[in-house]
């Protein structure tokens, strides 16, 4: 199951986007979050979903492309 519904509720909760007005394939920094709160957003994401973003993956700037992500790292979660 995805995470990208999720991920649209926190960005709406957070910075009051609605989740139609953010493309999840558009870079989140062209609707406005700066690199400052992406980095801010991926803490409260790992909170959210109880993960550990690696170094490597935390330059995701898409909306779908952070759900990708967080996939890949609940599920290697749910493995262990």
């Amino acid at each position: 199951m995805s995470s990208l519904k999720e991920l649209q509720d926190l960005i709406q909760e957070k910075y009051g986007i609605e989740p139609s007005a953010l493309d999840p394939n558009t870079s989140m920094r062209e609707a406005g979050i700066d690199s400052l709160a992406l980095a801010e957003f991926l803490f409260d994401v790992e909170d959210h979903f109880g993960i550990t973003f690696p170094d490597a993956r935390a330059d995701v700037d898409t909306l779908a492309g952070l759900a990708e992500v967080v996939d890949e790292l609940r599920g290697a979660a749910q493995a262990a």
